[in-house]
């Protein structure tokens, strides 16, 4: 049930109906025609603006078709009031059994309340974290991995089929530099001083990699050239380093369907196949490319490169895909890692990058829009930096990782439910401060206690009813009298739970979960208002003694708050409070 697609089509009914009888003109597209919330909730509960995107096509003035739009919406049982304000736009106030309506459908639906078929089914692949297999996972890719994991999670939620996949970049000379820092700590582990020169990874993560060596190989490695050893080490380090990752990404909550393999691309003619697809595309030429922005010709050394014509689908120049000794640059298997995705048949991707990645986002659209025929879109999700605080100071390295807090650090400190909660208090691409006293505040200014406090606050009315032997089970509380729901208070909570459906598909549309975060702690406070409303008028109180038909149908409006803050919270990943202490 999806109250304002209802009201919408009730309006496009009526602007039909004027169609029919010369009001309107025929030929309009209403398709721009949207009921929301007002921007000011004194002005009604619903408003619309018809008549303001239809004036102009239809050669009328707004307040014109608003007047008479307002006639027929009147009519409707539903509609208490239509008023027209400004210039044209009209404010609606809907009949409290409307309201009653909604948390009947809530108590019907359960957690599915909200659930979308918006998504039709179509094949979206979100890959996020996708760190680099040489430690453990920091702070930063937390975010990453907390926004796409709900990302996905809202996506599904919103009738998408959702694959989550991490890309392992395991390709590059990252994991030499892994492998020698490896070999280090087995040599330490031999009973010889490591010696960690400037590039090498610090961290004493390693040495247990370096233990696990010496109980293969012994000290069969230490005499041994380089050239001897590299490789095996490198694919030991990494997978060594993959299952901390996987252990990481678990404490936190989060599953990928899919790891992908940079190495795979690799002398296996998968990237020469998707560079072949541009090939024939006309897309692949030799060229020079101008100096980059700040560079003076004097400095600039023009050479004859491999490149990509990424200018003709956005990008700002074309991008380098072979250097001039014949090797890939890094975009060349990111160009076939994304001709794959293009090829499993997916609809839609999505990237989730950390900050520093801003850079890559027009070359990599450029080139999904080139495989694809412009047929698949990438959206890509910039995560900005998180700043740790504790203490009032800025929150020191972990000595473990080497040179940064590590995403373990973090989940120890406060668990995974607060975490994942504060990471989506702030929109993906603005920064975030985690202050690590702030988060577990028992405050109004802690959106995660605050949230957690309503649905707590609901489970400790069912067990306060149960001991009063007041039956407060859903098939019960679905079959209670909501119409005694009928104070300015309550219905206040009754119409923020009519927004939530309308929240998930503006959410899953825009791509942005933290709008999940963002509406969970304004229904929290409505909830909490109520509450605070019933100490002092008791008639506002969800157990009324003496009373139990009046008693189930204000539980029944505590249970429909649970309900969906429990659905809202499942999409962000995090587990409802059963009670706080």
């Amino acid at each position: 049930m999806n109250l304002f697609s209802e009201i919408r089509g009730l309006v496009l009914d009526a602007l039909a109906q004027m169609q029919s009888e010369g009001a309107l003109p025929e030929g309009l597209s209403f398709d721009n025609v949207a009921v929301e919330p007002p921007r000011d909730a004194a002005h009604g509960d619903m408003a619309t603006n018809a008549a303001m995107v239809l004036a102009k096509p239809a050669k009328m003035k707004p307040r014109d078709i608003a007047d008479v739009l307002a006639g027929k919406l009147s009519a409707d049982d539903r509609i208490t009031s239509a008023e027209v304000a400004g210039p044209g736009f009209l404010n609606l106030r809907l009949a409290p059994s409307v309201w009653q309506g909604v948390l009947a459908a809530v108590l019907e639906k359960g957690t599915d309340y909200g659930r979308s078929t918006m998504g039709h089914g179509q094949k979206v692949n979100v890959e996020y974290v996708s760190a680099n297999p040489t430690g453990p996972l920091h702070v930063g890719h937390t975010r990453g991995a907390v926004f796409g994991d709900a990302l996905a999670s809202l996506l599904a939620y919103s009738g998408h089929d959702v694959t989550r996949e991490y890309y392992i970049n395991d390709g590059g000379a990252q994991v030499d530099v892994l492998a020698r820092s490896a070999y280090e700590r087995y040599r330490e582990a031999n009973g010889l001083s490591p010696e960690i020169a400037e590039g090498l990874y610090p961290g004493d993560y390693l040495i247990p990699i370096g233990e696990a060596l010496k109980e293969k190989y012994g000290d069969s490695l230490i005499d041994k050239p380089e050239s001897e050893w590299l490789e095996e080490l490198r694919n030991f380090a990494t997978d060594a380093m993959m299952d901390l990752i996987r252990a990481d990404l678990k404490a936190l909550g989060v599953e990928m369907d899919v790891f992908f393999s940079e190495k795979s691309l690799y002398g296996t003619g998968r990237i020469e196949a998707a560079l072949q697809s541009l090939t024939d595309k006309g897309l692949i030429y030799e060229g020079v490319l101008e100096p980059p922005k700040g560079k003076k010709p004097e400095d600039w050394e023009p050479r004859e490169q491999t490149l990509f014509k990424s200018t003709e689908h956005g990008d700002d120049v074309d991008r380098p895909i072979k250097k001039s000794d014949g090797s890939w640059t890094y975009f060349a298997p990111d160009i076939a890692y994304h001709y794959d995705k293009v090829s499993r048949g997916f609809d839609a991707l999505i990237d989730v990058f950390g900050a520093d990645h801003g850079g890559y986002v027009k070359r990599m659209k450029a080139a999904v829009s080139a495989l694809s025929d412009g047929k698949v879109p990438l959206d890509i999700k910039l995560t900005q930096l998180v700043k740790l605080w504790k203490n009032g100071e800025p929150f020191k390295m972990s000595k473990r990782a080497g040179n940064f807090v590590t995403l373990r650090d973090v989940v120890d400190q406060v668990g995974p439910d607060v975490t994942r909660f504060v990471m989506l208090t702030r929109k993906n691409d603005a920064p975030l401060d985690f202050d690590f006293d702030k988060v577990l505040e028992q405050s109004r200014e802690n959106p995660v206690f605050y949230v957690q406090y309503a649905h707590a606050r609901v489970m400790s009315v069912l067990r306060r009813a149960a001991e009063a032997g007041i039956a407060a089970d859903d098939p019960t509380l679905k079959g209670a009298d909501l119409g005694k729901i009928d104070h300015a208070s309550e219905l206040t909570v009754a119409k923020k739970l009519a927004e939530w459906p309308r929240l998930v598909e503006i959410a899953a549309r825009t791509n942005e979960p933290h709008r999940v975060a963002f509406y969970l702690y304004e229904l929290a406070g409505d909830f909490h208002a109520l509450w605070n409303k019933g100490n002092d008028e008791t008639q506002l109180r969800f157990i009324q003694d003496g009373d139990v038909a009046t008693s189930q149908s204000k539980i029944a409006l505590a249970r429909a708050v649970s309900v969906v803050i429990s659905a809202g919270l499942g999409i962000l990943g995090v587990t409802p409070a059963q009670e706080m202490r």
